[in-house]
């Protein structure tokens, strides 16, 4: 490795990098973390060698013999977090000088949340606008563990996920819940059949094909649950129903996207009393930094949005 720094202006990224090693230091290793940055262990080594380079130092050994910092390490440690929480005062000094709230806010949604009567993340949107109509909003579409990643790392400021591996850097508001069952689609062996009829046959759900998604999420751990065996995988909720429409395949959705496709017409509810779940929404923001202003500001139009009718 190359001994002298390539460092220059600091922007962004060192700050995202060097965020990601003061986890990994306070965790003790790469895999200790990886719960905690909510990344796999392959992209948070690529981040520590990345910083490796930046700043032309070794920071830590890793390897089977363990984990360990460098004597180097341990002092960029001690700077890094002096210079963290100088941007975060910094940050928050000019948040309370400024009047007005401005800048841009970035906003991580899963992909059915829009659909979903009981996420009112349009009327949060439009009460945002009211008290911020300077600040532009970026809203980015992934998966719930992507946007928890992205919430963690800094890229996004706020995301609204599916409350079900909470990590400890991130603090939960909970919002709406959804309900997921089992369905088919007309054509399939077990469409127009009641609960009844189903257990009197004994079905066994894993001899049918099953689609679901391909990450780590509330949908994946229903199925695993089921023992089926995925036979196709999505990344989202409008391919999922195209293959369960089809009538070849078993597989997750919400009851108000199956209603949105013509229940009973189009798709077929197999064993609620057995498959039925409901997961909860929460609107995620990060520890530490605490949010700036408008960050607060759009998740107090959420809870506002998403409380009990008086």
């Amino acid at each position: 490795m190359a001994k002298r720094a390539v460092l220059g202006t600091l922007g962004d990224v060192d700050i995202r990098l060097l965020r990601v090693f003061v986890v990994v230091a306070e965790c003790n290793g790469i895999a200790a973390s990886e719960l905690e940055l909510n990344i796999g262990k392959s992209t948070i080594s690529r981040h520590i060698s990345d910083l490796e380079k930046r700043i032309g130092l070794r920071l830590c050994d890793r390897g089977p013999s363990g984990f360990n910092l460098t004597s180097e390490g341990r002092q960029v440690l001690d700077h890094t977090r002096q210079l963290l929480l100088q941007i975060d005062e910094f940050q928050s000094q000019i948040d309370s000088i400024q009047r007005n709230l401005k800048g841009t806010i970035r906003v991580g949604i899963f992909d059915q949340s829009s659909t979903n009567p009981n996420g009112r993340l349009h009327q949060a949107i439009a009460e945002f606008d009211e008290i911020a109509p300077d600040v532009a909003i970026n809203i980015l579409l992934d998966s719930p563990s992507a946007l928890e990643a992205g919430v963690t790392s800094g890229a996004l400021d706020l995301a609204v996920v599916p409350n079900y591996q909470p990590s400890s850097a991130l603090r939960y508001r909970p919002l709406y819940t959804e309900s997921m069952c089992l369905y088919c689609g007309q054509g399939h062996p077990l469409f127009g059949l009641s609960d009844a009829e189903v257990q009197d046959r004994d079905v066994d759900l894993s001899a049918y094909k099953y689609a679901g998604y391909g990450f780590n999420s509330p949908n994946m751990r229903a199925g695993h649950k089921l023992r089926v065996k995925r036979a196709a995988q999505v990344k989202d909720e409008e391919a999922l129903a195209l293959l369960i429409q089809s009538g070849r395949y078993l597989g997750y959705l919400a009851d108000h996207v199956a209603v949105g496709l013509g229940a009973a017409q189009s798709v077929w509810p197999v064993l609620r009393d057995q498959t039925a779940y409901s997961v909860q929404f929460a609107a995620v923001v990060r520890k530490r930094p605490e949010p700036d202003r408008k960050t607060t500001a759009f998740l107090e139009c959420l809870t506002s949005a998403h409380s009990p009718a008086d």
